[in-house]
């Protein structure tokens, strides 16, 4: 289309071509493939022949809005991962739940960052994977900060909205769960059945 630094470009839908020059693209980033999608203004030159000015690539636009959105995602589940510890933290302290429960939720992410992570390097070279069930179970019974962890930081299950709708779900769950641990039966719960168990 531009082997020379310029060309023509005409409209998807149909309509009159403009002449369109490398310089015109903002920013000058690199050349334009023969049937890319780009966004213009149309002008008129001195000859009164229809230009384009201020050209873009459509895909170099979409990308930002992506990012944002992405980053904005991670933002938000940081945030309320950091939240939820320090008021998982108040309680304890607060008397209202044991230590142990804190030990429990970090030994659950250790768990589920590592099952990520093999999941990952199954997928990686061809091996059994990890059924997403399983994933999901680990993230239900108290490791979903380091589910959250994983896909964060090893970038595994994190595109595939499915699963993270079900993950985000599991994390309800459990917190449902917690905050029944504040109640009266809850407690009795801790007492009778949690605690024992670590007591031996």
């Amino acid at each position: 289309m531009m082997i020379r630094g310029f060309g023509f470009v005409e409209p998807n839908g149909g309509g009159e071509r403009a002449f369109v020059h490398i310089k015109a693209f903002n920013p000058q980033t690199r050349r334009p493939a023969n049937g890319e999608v780009i966004i213009y203004e149309i002008a008129r030159d001195n000859n009164n022949r229809y230009k384009a000015e201020n050209i873009q690539f459509a895909r170099d636009i979409s990308k930002p809005k992506k990012r944002d959105k992405v980053k904005s995602q991670r933002g938000f589940g940081g945030i309320f991962t950091i939240v939820f510890f320090i008021g998982l933290l108040v309680s304890v302290f607060s008397g209202k739940l044991p230590l142990v429960i804190v030990g429990v939720y970090l030994i659950m992410s250790l768990i589920a960052f590592i099952a990520y992570a093999i999941d990952k390097s199954a997928a990686q070279n061809g091996r059994w994977r990890t059924q997403e069930s399983t994933l999901h179970l680990l993230s239900l019974i108290g490791g979903w900060p380091g589910a959250y962890i994983a896909q964060k930081k090893i970038r595994h299950k994190s595109s595939k909205k499915a699963f993270i709708n079900v993950y985000w779900v599991t994390v309800l769950l459990n917190l449902g769960g917690l905050f029944w641990l504040h109640t009266e039966k809850g407690a009795n719960f801790i007492n009778n059945v949690v605690l024992p168990l670590f007591n031996g």
